[in-house]
């Protein structure tokens, strides 16, 4: 089972094993009391820390779905301290972030390894937790 840990502006889910398949929000066990986004910044936690072996999906995806249509987001990750992505998204109801498995294969490490994504909403925000979703494993 995954833990989720809500700090501050932050949201961290802990995988204590590799979760094959695309898993929503709400499967991850992010509540909806973490769904609004009311200052339009969101900073997501991902610690992969706990599950030995990584085996990466093709194009690791995160995909998130908010209510509003928002005119520009600006998204960052970062895996082990290292940008992997930056990118402005236009225009919409949702934002794909695709990433590169060997880049995070690259960058693990044995002990730690955490992928943050840095969202800037240009207003408040509220998000989709149902279809808002992970698919990081195979």
């Amino acid at each position: 089972m995954n833990k989720v840990e809500i700090n501050q502006g932050e949201i961290k889910v802990k995988f204590n094993e590799p979760t094959s398949g695309k898993v929503s929000f709400e499967e991850l066990g992010i509540s909806s009391e973490v769904a609004e986004l009311e200052s339009g910044l969101l900073r997501l936690v991902f610690d992969l820390e706990g599950i030995g072996e990584h085996d990466y999906y093709q194009v690791p995806t995160i995909e998130v779905f908010y209510e509003e249509k928002m005119s520009e987001t600006h998204w960052i990750c970062e895996f082990n301290g290292k940008t992997i992505l930056d990118k402005l998204d236009h225009h919409g109801h949702s934002t794909i972030l695709l990433l590169n498995r060997n880049v995070l294969s690259e960058l693990e490490q044995h002990h730690e390894n955490v992928l943050i994504v840095h969202a800037e909403f240009p207003e408040a925000a509220k998000l989709n937790l149902k279809e808002s979703s992970v698919h990081l494993f195979k």
